[in-house]
């Protein structure tokens, strides 16, 4: 090498170090360039999407904003938004429980206590007679066999229970996709997991469209457990609600993910229905697959919420379901629910401009206040 080039050598290998090293040791932001996790701070990880192949990995988002904790949890439930993981249960590598090797597919990676941890507050699951127990499942013609048996439902709701116990301002909810004709069946399991202490009943649910419970009320109750079912005869026999009396859902699958479009599925009554004062929108695929859910959980999904709320009579989705939760391209399912909330509760795009808002209008009332003495 020629020696008076050395410099310009070293100025330029200087200037590619330091941009390849321009955060670590938890300093990276999201959307910013990483190698591992650990370079990444607090509420992301080190993950390449698919169309980010070739230009390398970078931090995204892995937990949601606390929405209660951030602004308030004052307003009534269907006033706030809830990231919801379809086929919860349906966890990769989750080891048979059967002894006989699981053929089927999966829908999420983290499991049960992981995904509540990172904010998700909503769980589908699929539950099924099996075994002389109810177990979650996939199946074939509603049935469930030892080859797409996931594990004893007691085992998923003894982790919800868990969580609800540790985190006491916490509301859960989940939505079944029910096969269970054993009598009291779910009865059973939901007590024998200790899980009716935070039960919120039938009674208590609106109707005709009207507001939920506050939440604060709902807490300080401790009823900060809710089933939905899709039976319609538990209602009356065990006091779990019928999902279809009290919230619209859009098309699942493949038929949910038209753009422009957003239809309700068949056992739902029409999106735009106010008489039910929930909504919950779907968006994955018939068949999942991995690695494009990054790319779904992203732009395609936010584009899809305005949709459903114009379908929706105008209303803001409270549900949002998905699969792998936390594959997106930066702020994914979570900023769709950040985005939701910010709508919810004050009218924003975002629910940190929640914070905002909430600090004027106390501002405003103080001024009036003053100017009236």
């Amino acid at each position: 090498m020629d020696l008076r080039k050395l410099p310009l050598f070293l100025a330029t290998v200087s200037v590619l170090f330091s941009v390849s090293r321009a955060c670590s040791n938890g300093e990276c932001k999201e959307l910013d360039k990483c190698t591992s996790d650990s370079d990444c701070g607090t509420g992301l990880y080190c993950f390449s999407c698919i169309n980010e192949a070739f230009s390398g990995p970078i931090c995204v988002r892995s937990d949601i904003t606390d929405q209660f904790k951030l602004v308030n949890n004052s307003l009534p439930f269907n006033k706030y938004a809830f990231l919801t993981t379809h086929n919860a249960y349906a966890i990769e590598g989750e080891p048979s429980h059967t002894g006989v090797p699981r053929v089927t597919i999966t829908n999420q990676e983290d499991n049960i206590t992981q995904q509540l941890n990172n904010g998700v507050r909503g769980l589908m699951l699929d539950t099924y007679d099996f075994e002389g127990d109810v177990w979650l499942c996939h199946s074939f013609g509603g049935n469930c066999y030892d080859y797409t048996a996931f594990e004893r439902a007691i085992d998923t709701l003894r982790e919800i229970e868990a969580f609800l116990s540790a985190n006491p301002s916490e509301i859960v909810t989940i939505i079944l996709e029910d096969y269970v004709h054993a009598p009291n069946g779910l009865t059973k399991v939901f007590t024998d997991a200790g899980l009716m202490k935070y039960w919120f009943p039938v009674t208590s649910m609106p109707q005709n469209g009207q507001d939920w419970p506050l939440v604060s009320d709902m807490v300080a109750k401790n009823q900060r457990f809710i089933v939905f079912t899709s039976i319609k005869s538990k209602e009356q026999s065990e006091g779990i609600a019928y999902q279809w009396n009290y919230m619209v859902e859009n098309q699942y699958g493949d038929g949910g993910m038209k753009a422009g479009s957003c239809p309700n599925r068949a056992e739902s009554a029409p999106m735009d229905d106010k008489t039910k004062s929930l909504v919950l929108v779907n968006y994955f695929k018939s068949v999942p697959i991995k690695v494009s859910a990054c790319i779904q959980n992203s732009a395609d999904l936010a584009n899809m919420l305005p949709t459903c709320y114009a379908a929706s009579g105008n209303r803001w989705a409270n549900f949002v379901a998905v699969d792998f939760y936390k594959r997106s391209e930066g702020g994914g399912s979570f900023q769709a629910v950040d985005t939701l909330n910010g709508k919810l509760m004050c009218g924003c795009n975002d629910v940190h401009a929640c914070v905002a808002s909430s600090v004027q209008s106390i501002l405003e009332s103080q001024m009036d206040w003053v100017g009236k003495i």
